[in-house]
């Protein structure tokens, strides 16, 4: 049901892009990033990278699963230097020394200063479009038409989503239900006077995506020359205050928002703010909406991971008012049609497809994923037989082969964590695997400590599994404790993880120099290149 599907074994890494920023980045991994990045996984036998969300975060947020666009680029991610129109106004030395200065300690920092990292860059960028907007739009240059025949190409989500962050911007970031009647209505009348009186702040909006959208394609080209395939990733829902749920106002109950019930993450479960899909409005209109987007991330990337995937079976809605929560559609038989249905929108799309099928997921929706051939997660610590006594852990070479193999995930704890805070019979049942005997010689040792050689054991579990893409945290390739997010929890360090070595100068670090001798002495190993 997808282009290309999973057929044959690889291996790959899940690196945030803000993580892994280069030696000229501005604080922050960018979209220029991911050449240096996929050319050291090339090298460690890797040809994957798993990306997490790149749409433009929602004001005041940090997280890339609360977006104020489906189909937007964050900004954020646009590198700099190699804007023209940057360089043309005289780059870093035509900075003021405030901004200078602020330059150099964001790329100092140990972890991603979102909100220093986007000032500096949302003034650098207006001074950039400035410079556009006069020696290039109004000259009607050739960089001119190239943007008009990105307009025009884009033009079935880059106009609603320009106009409304020209009105956010206009409306001093207040949420759109808190704009003048008519805006909030999206009055047509109200609409196009805003256009007019906005024109060129719309047309910065657009630039930027534009920018973005040419700075990507040259990532991408980069990324297939190292034979890497970029992996994105769908959120399953977009901030309230997004360009989405104002022009489609009537497909969300704005009265309720999504989350989870009580799970591994949570004993409460979770109620992440954001609105709740109309599934009855949004079938009226074929899920148009979701068709974009599949859309919008086939052309983006070569395959994506459907983000919590049983929402898209059954939704779990938290009333405003207090009320019982719910879930929609209500019945097994109707979350079955909706979420195969769904599958179908995003397998045709043209990219492939994995589904994170993780949390609280009733044993029909792993079903429907087999018949479909949509491949689940499986990741190591929770494979396990749990209607057995003692929940058996899973032997990872009896993993089916359309699955992804995990160590973890961005939300769970890192592997050392889980492996130090495990109980002793946890740990022996670990050890009892015949995996792991095969892969350490009998030498594996079910000790709390988490030596190099327990690390590795495991590691090599997951390459050595019988799913065919086995894919990696890169927190857990090295051992580190670091954590990019914590679940059901609001903080500064959420989604700030950065690597200790610039991402073009991974090689000039002796650690980094084995750990990426040793992945590809796994995927020959293992049969994954």
């Amino acid at each position: 049901m997808t282009k290309t599907d999973l057929r044959q074994r690889r291996a790959g890494l899940l690196v945030p892009l803000f993580s892994c920023p280069s030696t000229t980045s501005w604080g922050i991994g960018d979209i220029g990033d991911i050449a240096p990045m996929t050319g050291w996984l090339a090298g460690a036998g890797q040809r994957v990278l798993q990306l997490l969300p790149l749409n433009e975060m929602a004001t005041g947020q940090q997280s890339p699963y609360s977006a104020s666009s489906a189909m937007a680029i964050d900004p954020i991610y646009i590198r700099l230097p190699d804007l023209p129109d940057f360089v043309a106004v005289g780059g870093e030395a035509g900075l003021s020394a405030s901004d200078r200065f602020e330059l150099a300690r964001v790329r100092g920092e140990t972890h991603v200063d979102y909100a220093t990292v986007r000032r500096l860059k949302n003034r650098t960028l207006r001074l950039a479009f400035d410079r556009f907007y006069e020696s290039e739009w109004m000259q009607g240059t050739d960089r001119r038409d190239a943007f008009q025949s990105f307009l025009a190409n884009q033009a079935w989500w880059v106009e609603d989503y320009a106009i409304f962050r020209a009105l956010l911007a206009s409306n001093e970031n207040r949420s759109w239900n808190e704009w003048p009647e008519a805006l909030r209505r999206r009055d047509p009348g109200a609409i196009d006077q805003a256009r007019r009186e906005l024109t060129r702040e719309v047309l910065f909006y657009q630039y930027l995506q534009w920018i973005a959208d040419a700075q990507w394609q040259k990532a991408r080209e980069s990324a297939s020359a190292h034979q890497v395939a970029l992996f994105g990733d769908l959120p399953f829902m977009v901030d309230g205050n997004s360009v989405d749920v104002w022009v489609r106002q009537r497909q969300f109950r704005l009265d309720a928002s999504v989350g989870v019930p009580p799970d591994a993450f949570s004993a409460e479960g979770q109620d992440w703010g954001m609105p709740v899909y109309r599934w009855d409005v949004l079938e009226i209109d074929d899920y148009r909406w979701l068709r974009d987007r599949a859309r919008r991330s086939a052309d983006l990337f070569d395959g994506y991971r459907v983000d919590h995937l049983v929402g898209f079976y059954r939704t779990y809605g938290r009333p405003h008012d207090g009320s019982e929560p719910f879930f929609t559609p209500g019945t097994e038989p109707e979350q079955i049609a909706l979420g195969e249905r769904l599958l179908k929108i995003f397998g045709d799309a043209g990219a492939e497809i994995t589904a994170e099928d993780l949390g609280t997921v009733p044993d029909f929706v792993r079903a429907s994923l087999a018949r479909h051939g949509v491949p689940g997660v499986r990741v190591f610590r929770w494979e396990r037989d749990w209607h057995a006594p003692g929940h058996p852990f899973l032997d990872p070479s009896d993993y089916a082969p359309r699955s992804v193999a995990v160590s973890g995930t961005h939300d769970t704890p890192p592997q050392v964590v889980w492996w130090e805070e495990a109980s002793d019979d946890e740990r022996r049942a670990v050890a009892s695997l015949p995996m792991m005997a095969r892969i350490s010689g009998g030498s594996f040792r079910a000790d709390r400590q988490y030596t190099p050689a327990t690390r590795d054991a495991l590691l090599e579990a997951i390459c050595a599994s019988g799913s065919d893409l086995a894919l990696i945290p890169i927190g857990d390739v090295f051992g580190w404790r670091d954590r990019i997010n914590v679940p059901a929890t609001t903080s500064e360090t959420n989604w700030t993880f950065q690597l200790p070595w610039p991402s073009d100068r991974l090689d000039a670090s002796s650690e980094a120099r084995e750990r990426k001798d040793t992945l590809r002495l796994w995927s020959e190993r293992h049969r994954r290149l």
